[in-house]
């Protein structure tokens, strides 16, 4: 006789951009569009997780579902897509800001900084721009100046080495900081993503899904790199895309084909057909 699946039934899918929903450029597929509007359609909620900040949001607006809310810069802000509102943020204070790039260049001389704020960004003259975007205007001046001349609570800080690889960067980063921030990556290339301490994917995924009620165990979540692994340790069930880094594939049993291959739409398929 069959047994009954214990697990509860999926309530939300919780999924990085880049590299594990988007395509290379940062495209929907036709594929992953059709699983989140049917996965959207079979009473799921769908909720981007990204390290993105809400200023690189704009365009999937059509594909985020009812609600219309994404996690962005790595659970620093949570916004509202389409309206393009922020509902809520876990910044970095000034003083904590300052803190870290002092240990930084103490540490690893050569870092060059920038920061994202709610309307925009700010970096240092050694920080090159590489982004979409990043061609707005803003202020370029070192950290220390810009720091005091926001004079506001920053969603994210961003360093990069031009000398480290990017694991080295992020291990040494990691020691340098301690428990002042939370410190993680994305890039291939050496770039860090800093957050306010205890801020992470997973802490603001699980504050979101307590307002609406759904427990960790009816959550199902996709990532790549290593600023996904909190969200898909706290997850009930997560896979990683096949193009995933070494780390993300080591720590998650269940594996996906790549975001090429539309590896995250291949698992809403099967999730739409289960709850149907």
């Amino acid at each position: 006789m069959t047994q009954p699946d214990p697990r509860p039934r999926p309530r939300l899918i919780a999924t990085d951009l880049d590299g594990t929903l988007l395509c290379q450029g940062g495209t929907v597929s036709a594929r992953t569009a059709a699983a989140l509007a049917d996965a959207e359609r079979a009473g799921l909620q769908v909720v981007f997780v990204t390290g993105r900040p809400p200023r690189w949001m704009r365009l999937l607006g059509a594909h985020i579902g009812g609600h219309g809310v994404a996690i962005c810069s790595n659970g620093g802000a949570v916004v509202d897509v389409r309206g393009e509102r922020l509902l809520e943020s876990f910044p970095l204070t000034p003083a904590a800001a300052g803190q870290v790039v002092d240990r930084l260049r103490a540490a690893l001389p050569g870092t060059a900084f920038a920061f994202e704020y709610p309307t925009g960004f700010s970096r240092e003259p050694e920080y090159q721009v590489t982004m979409w975007g990043d061609d707005e205007p803003h202020l370029v001046a070192p950290a220390e100046e810009l720091i005091a001349a926001e004079a506001r609570a920053s969603y994210k800080i961003l360093a990069k080495h031009p000398e480290l690889t990017p694991d080295d960067f992020l291990i040494r980063a990691r020691a340098a900081v301690g428990p002042l921030a939370e410190i993680t990556r994305s890039s291939p290339i050496a770039l860090l993503e800093i957050s306010a301490a205890g801020v992470t994917k997973a802490s603001t995924l699980a504050r979101w899904c307590a307002e609406q009620g759904i427990d960790r165990t009816e959550v199902v979540a996709f990532g790549d790199m290593p600023n996904d692994l909190e969200m898909l340790a706290w997850a009930g069930e997560s896979y990683a895309v096949a193009n995933a880094h070494p780390d993300v594939l080591a720590a998650v049993a269940q594996h996906t084909v790549s975001n090429e291959d539309d590896g995250v739409a291949r698992v809403i398929e099967r999730i739409v057909d289960s709850v149907a």
